[in-house]
């Protein structure tokens, strides 16, 4: 016995499993109420193309005792019942149907699916009858071709001995070397793990903050202004005060300056010093957001995000400490517009990656602070508005004095209420004029922002437009399978004929990323596999990282060990549906993976987390792995004979 100091395989550390996993939409795995048999079978089929045996048989035995038989149903009724397991992991009740499946489901007519209900009852007619011809068998099964013969190769493997077996595995192993990378997996494999992108949304433009209070003064006050500017006219013209009423008259158009540039100065220092306000660093003593929660992940991704793209030529953490008040208003912004919203914060990961990118190009173009020339008021602006302060102020005083001159009282109460009615209306029409200045430039600057967001957004969602659904990620896993177990045999110079049974655990790697169709198993995008190839000798395992994307297998271990020194085997079920399994070996070595971890999040309404562990659980072939492990743990070699 070969039992080298790796055979250890201990996966329990913190970071084998993400926070969160996408799930995406839609009615793929889902049943609608008051479904019709058909219906059910059709999700039946579903399941089984995405390597989920046990859901599948459930539906589509029911299928067909609701009264759905035609030559497709009974072809994936047989399929359903003997996918992913052998004769001895039957039940009674399913024995009995397999010996009396030609009773139950009757064929009509001929056609590609009554040749596939043919020939998968002569295959497994052939396990009970040795006599059988294999290369009759073999024949007729390389007639059946197309899709009917992928799917019996696929599902009906474990069922098959001898000759015929390594027959049909090298069929199937050509499948699989021809398969594995096909479809454009490497392009295609990573979206799979990206939900369906939330639209962009901005926040709401604040309208001006004016008053109805302020509105009735500034009128009341500019009523009073205008008055009283009447009247020291008239008094000067009654007055033949020539001189005075021409400076008089030419404070007019000089108003007129300070008015319009004044506040167009004006308007612009303060909406320069809003924007600088953005840039600037957020204090120590603000607290981050609560794990776990939406704010928390926002605030991850814009931390990843920022130091991933972080420019050339610049240190990691100058760039962070130049951005930290933009990417603090950023944040801000996204968690007020999205946290109400119901979605997961993985729904806008494409919008923070496109503000952070857009960051990355203006800091890049020098336009990053483009804001502070932007903003700056020209220079003639600001002469045109100093000199009409001036020419106001002096003609002003020129005029004043003329009227008090002509008549004392009346231009003294005349000049006090102008100043006062004309400070109030100033006061109050600049207050107006800024607040819509300001609501009209925040509602140009979002929808400029808005047209390039849903640009990044449309070009987002057709890049992931051709994203493989489950059955395709199941079918590339089969494949690595069935390519990793060649590998082996390979290796250890085995034909699949001497190979009793073989079994796969599918773990998912550390801290890898996990996704899934709504009721469906969870895929990730990097594995741990082990594999066990049970012969005449013993056991053979090997336990490998394969990085799901690419398909390609590292970290190899290999062990071997008798029967007799399989100690225990056993699943370890938690509250929270954390599934770990351990293999006990004589000499207290132990293999312990954790096969499946605890629901971190709230699935779907509709789902539970025991729903969603069982039907990945049924993905990974852990209960054929069960059946096989736990009957060497029980009776040593006696199994390898009864199982022969």
């Amino acid at each position: 016995m070969t039992e080298p100091g790796d055979v250890t395989n201990v996966a329990k550390d913190s970071n084998v499993w993400v926070q969160a996993g996408v799930v995406h939409g839609g009615v793929h795995f889902t049943l609608p109420p008051g479904a019709s048999a058909e219906e059910k079978f059709e999700l039946g089929v579903r399941f089984l193309k995405s390597n989920v045996p046990s859901k599948a048989w459930k539906l589509i035995n029911e299928a067909v005792d609701g009264g759905y038989r035609t030559n497709r149903s009974s072809f994936y009724w047989r399929l359903a019942l003997v996918s992913g397991r052998t004769w001895n992991e039957l039940s009674r009740e399913e024995t009995d149907l397999l010996r009396n499946r030609k009773n139950l489901t009757d064929l009509t007519g001929d056609d590609a699916w009554a040749d596939g209900v043919r020939t998968i009852d002569r295959l497994l007619d052939s396990v009970q009858r040795p006599e059988a011809d294999p290369q009759v068998l073999w024949k007729e099964f390389r007639e059946l071709g197309g899709e009917q013969g992928d799917l019996v190769e696929r599902h009906l493997q474990l069922f098959l001995d001898g000759p015929l077996r390594d027959q049909m595995w090298g069929r199937a192993l050509e499948r699989a070397n021809r398969d594995q990378k096909a479809g454009g997996r490497q392009d295609r494999v990573w979206k799979f793990f990206h939900p369906d992108p939330a639209p962009p949304r901005g926040r709401p433009t604040r309208p001006p903050e004016v008053s109805s209070a302020l509105r009735l003064w500034s009128w009341a006050a500019t009523a009073v202004f205008a008055l009283t500017v009447v009247d020291i006219g008239y008094l000067l013209a009654q007055a033949s005060r020539v001189p005075a009423l021409l400076a008089y008259l030419l404070c007019l158009p000089a108003g007129y300056l300070v008015a319009h540039d004044g506040v167009e100065w004006r308007h612009r220092t303060v909406r320069r010093r809003a924007k600088d306000q953005e840039f600037r660093t957020p204090p120590r003593h603000r607290n981050s957001a609560p794990p776990g929660g939406f704010a928390s992940r926002v605030d991850r991704d814009f931390r990843r995000y920022f130091a991933k793209y972080a420019p050339d030529g610049i240190e990691r953490h100058i760039w962070l400490a130049e951005t930290a008040g933009l990417r603090r208003t950023m944040r801000d912004e996204l968690v007020e517009v999205y946290r109400e919203q119901r979605i997961g914060a993985e729904k806008i990961t494409w919008l923070i990656r496109h503000r952070v990118a857009d960051v990355r190009t203006r800091w890049e173009k020098d336009t990053l602070w483009s804001h502070q020339w932007e903003l700056a008021t020209p220079l003639a602006t600001r002469v045109r508005a100093v000199l009409g302060l001036v020419v106001l102020s002096a003609g002003g005083v020129w005029a004043v004095g003329g009227a008090v001159s002509a008549a004392p009282p009346h231009a003294a109460y005349a000049t006090v209420l102008m100043l006062a009615g004309g400070w109030v209306a100033a006061q109050g029409r600049l207050h107006i004029s800024l607040e819509r200045r300001r609501a009209a430039a925040d509602e140009a600057e979002k929808e400029q922002r808005r047209r390039r967001e849903q640009d990044a957004f449309e070009r987002w969602r057709q890049k992931l437009a051709n994203r493989p659904d489950d059955a395709q990620m199941a079918a590339w896993l089969d494949c690595d399978r069935k390519v990793l177990l060649e590998e082996a045999l390979r290796h250890y110079r085995l034909a699949m004929s001497d190979v009793v049974a073989y079994a796969f655990i599918e773990t998912p790697a550390p801290s890898t990323e996990r996704a899934r169709e709504r009721r469906g198993p969870w895929r990730y995008r990097g594995y741990r596999l082990l594999l066990f190839i049970l012969t005449a000798d013993g056991v053979r395992e090997v336990t490998v990282r394969l990085d799901f994307e690419r398909g390609t297998f590292h970290d190899r271990h290999r062990a071997n060990y008798r029967y007799e020194a399989v100690a225990a085997v056993r699943v370890r079920h938690n509250d929270d549906d954390e599934r770990t399994f351990d293999l006990a070996l004589m000499n207290g070595q132990q293999v312990s993976v954790q096969v499946t971890g605890p629901g971190m999040e709230e699935p779907p309404e509709g789902e539970t987390t025991a729903e969603v562990s069982e039907v990945t659980l049924d993905a990974s072939g852990l209960h054929h792995t069960l059946h096989v492990l736990e009957g060497i743990a029980a009776e040593g070699k006696t199994w390898f004979s009864r199982e022969r």
